[in-house]
């Protein structure tokens, strides 16, 4: 009989347990799983130094010959961990390829979250030998949770969309389904393997088995977190989401007035989020926010008359605002290692650990101007940097509202100052204050490196924004 499948793909994410189905595969006769193939910051294993033959830059160069070389590996079948923040450039060839089974490893959320906080904290991530486990309780951040949980979710809904189009079935596994015999040999004869497990691969050993309120330090705060989501949601993955989903849980409504602001990230979602809070005369914390798409459209449905809006920022400007933000800086909200990748990998010639005292304008210019044309290969999909929504396209997070809900009014953040106080009159304001503007970028303002060299780089980079929402040069506010 002739097999379905040449080499498989475990698609998951951080701390989902598949460590424990890559130990569990491996002990099946003549099937390997090469660890985390495409990792954007090693190959196979931390400590390895390639896999098959290919180094981290072999890789980088050409990620489907490392594909072809796991497909004719030696064995009976290999293949390959992959994660949401994995190099993109192979995801679609291995949906594509019917002839690569799908195995796909999903966990409770929350216990992924907590599992992954813990592992930080201690920085113990996988457990042997059950006597050097260490412990640790964390704090819950619920800002935190939802991004992770909005990432995980759009991978998922990208894969089974994928899988719909090109008529696939894929083969699911639960993180309780790893220490179940049964179905990991369910498994084997899914991937059409003739060897079975006799007993399970005891060698990793859960690292935090306890319920997960006691892992925490701030339980009462978790709970009413998570009583915003949908029990009955939490591990619903639609099916029929866009790429980019819509972000819900970042919308911002007024406390009293009928105003919601749909934030762009990478735009001026500070100033906005305080000019709110001024129309009420209330604190940014009395703001609506960290609400689910039940809640918001409950929100909607109750408000009569309301207005949803955005505010689009020069794409210019919110690159400069990105990379001063999360870039240059190592402070606490940067990427620190996308930092170290753009500087080690890509030379793009950062000062050294966010030292800027003696960092000059000529070269803010020079490394600014490495870091657009970074941006340009980042959102073409040439690179294994993810595209954050710090910098994805604004057309493409408008998109991913749309599949939500449509905004009322898109504004320019040049138009704020007018715009957002005639909103508010429009739903019985008599003089509602103006919004601030935006803090200058640090150490330094785009008006003080600004040419047209810029411009064009820019340009390259986000030819869709500047085409969709008719943007020209910049200008300074």
């Amino acid at each position: 009989m002739t097999r379905r499948f040449d080499y498989f793909i475990v698609l998951a994410d951080m701390r989902t347990g598949s460590n424990l189905l890559e130990s569990q595969l491996n002990t099946l006769d003549g099937v390997t799983c090469h660890g985390e193939a495409y990792n954007p910051y090693f190959v196979g294993l931390p400590k390895l130094d390639e896999v098959l033959g290919f180094t981290l830059e072999d890789r980088e160069r050409d990620p489907l010959a490392l594909m072809d070389a796991i497909r004719n590996a030696p064995g009976e079948m290999n293949g390959f961990r992959f994660f949401s923040d994995h190099d993109a450039r192979a995801l679609a060839p291995a949906l594509d390829d019917p002839r690569c089974a799908k195995i796909i490893l999903m966990r409770n959320p929350l216990d992924s979250y907590i599992s992954w906080k813990i592992a930080l904290e201690t920085k113990q991530w996988r457990l042997v030998n059950i006597k050097q486990r260490r412990e640790a309780e964390i704090t819950f951040n619920a800002e935190e949770f939802a991004d992770q949980l909005d990432q995980r979710q759009a991978f998922q809904q990208t894969i089974l969309k994928h899988l719909q189009k090109t008529g696939q079935t894929p083969f699911y596994l639960d993180y309780d389904d790893l220490n179940d015999l049964e179905v990991l040999n369910g498994l084997a004869a899914w991937l059409g393997i003739t060897s079975r497990l006799e007993a399970l691969n005891q060698h990793l050993k859960r690292q935090n088995p306890a319920p997960a309120l006691s892992k925490v330090t701030n339980p009462g705060e978790m709970e009413q977190a998570l009583s915003h989501y949908d029990r009955f949601r939490l591990h619903h993955i639609p099916n029929l989401e866009p790429r980019r989903g819509p972000a819900v849980s970042r919308y911002v409504g007024a406390a009293k007035t009928p105003l919601m602001y749909l934030p762009v990230r990478g735009g001026p979602e500070t100033e906005v989020a305080q000019w709110l809070a001024d129309l009420d005369r209330v604190t940014k914390e009395d703001l609506i926010a960290d609400r689910n798409q039940k809640q918001t459209r409950q929100w909607m449905q109750s408000h009569p008359g309301h207005r949803k809006f955005t505010v689009l920022r020069h794409p210019l400007a919110r690159a400069h605002a990105v990379f001063c933000d999360r870039i240059l800086h190592t402070g606490p909200g940067a990427y620190v290692s996308i930092r170290n990748m753009l500087s080690r990998r890509y030379k793009v010639p950062l000062p050294t650990k966010g030292d800027l005292a003696s960092y000059t304008l000529d070269q803010h210019y020079e490394a600014f101007s490495a870091f657009l044309g970074m941006l340009r290969s980042i959102l073409a999909g040439q690179t294994p940097i993810r595209v954050d929504g710090e910098w994805c396209g604004q057309a493409q997070t408008l998109e991913g509202m749309a599949s939500f809900t449509m905004p009322d009014l898109i504004l320019r953040e040049d138009e704020m100052a007018s715009a957002l106080p005639e909103l508010a009159r429009k739903v019985g304001h008599k003089t509602p204050p103006k919004p601030v503007k935006a803090r200058p970028d640090a150490p330094f303002s785009l008006d003080q490196i600004y040419d047209a060299q810029l411009e064009a780089l820019a340009t390259e980079a986000y030819l869709r924004d500047y085409t969709v929402f008719g943007f020209g040069d910049w200008k300074p506010l």
